[in-house]
């Protein structure tokens, strides 16, 4: 049985991801990850270079990750391991940390110079969820969170934020642990069955998974709709908007209960 908001009725609390979801930020992120990871590349493999695949990469590798994971599992899938570096190293110094500033420096950069957009069906959802009387949290890896929130104004929509630097305060691990998002259904009152999780990041699906929460809506926005699935999704929309539509139907069987 699902609501009018294409939800069981069980559902008292929704937690959403911020890029990709919420707002128009994933191919910056995409671009900046690019950018960051062949400038890196070239230097090192020189004519043997193989770029970041902006697609396939940031999908597999990446997405939905705090920065020094994303840096730590793309640099793997290419059998490079670096020292690990301290949080203040400078952009264009080889550790993780110094890759992962050089990144958060060009998102911002293309943040300032694109500005930051919201999807409008996002938002339509997000003011139904929230007439209908659910709370909400939103869930990012980023410790951008807050500023792009304020900068496609939205953060006003959201009861709750667990974001890059809340979790690092708490030590929480990223996705695709379960930990960011069972903190935000703490802080709204709910266990995690009575939660939903909305996320498009492949590594999203499995904490929604590893969670146990009630309900995992996968928002394709990249043509992925099957891997979603494969990860944990229980539905797959296009658009939070379709969720408007009480006839959106369960495609999988249940995947994250």
């Amino acid at each position: 049985m699902t609501t009018t908001l294409g939800l069981p009725g069980t559902i008292g609390a929704c937690l959403f991801d911020m890029d990709g979801v919420l707002t128009r930020t994933a191919t910056v992120h995409a671009a900046a990850w690019k950018e960051t990871f062949d400038a890196f590349l070239r230097r090192r493999e020189g004519p043997a270079f193989r770029p970041f695949d902006a697609v396939a990469d940031y999908d597999e590798y990446v997405d939905g990750m705090p920065r020094a994971d994303g840096v730590r599992s793309f640099l793997a899938s290419r059998g490079i391991t670096l020292p690990e570096g301290d949080p203040g190293d400078p952009p264009e110094k080889d550790t993780v940390q110094g890759l992962g500033n050089r990144k958060n420096a060009l998102v911002l950069q293309k943040i300032k110079e694109m500005g930051v957009e919201a999807y409008p069906g996002s938002v339509r959802y997000v003011e139904a969820v929230r007439a209908a009387g659910l709370r909400t949290a939103v869930v990012s890896s980023s410790a951008n969170c807050h500023d792009v929130l304020v900068a496609a104004g939205i953060d006003g929509l959201f009861d709750v934020r667990i974001d890059g630097i809340v979790a690092a305060e708490r030590k929480l691990p990223g996705k695709p642990h379960p930990d960011t998002f069972l903190a935000a259904a703490r802080a709204l009152g709910a266990a995690p069955e009575q939660a939903v999780v909305y996320e498009d990041a492949l590594a999203g699906m499995e904490a929604g998974r590893a969670g146990g929460f009630g309900y995992v809506v996968g928002v394709d926005r990249a043509g992925q709709a099957e891997a979603l699935r494969r990860h944990g999704a229980d539905v797959v929309v296009t658009d939070l908007a379709d969720l408007l539509d009480d006839t959106v139907p369960d495609t999988t069987g249940g995947g994250a209960a």
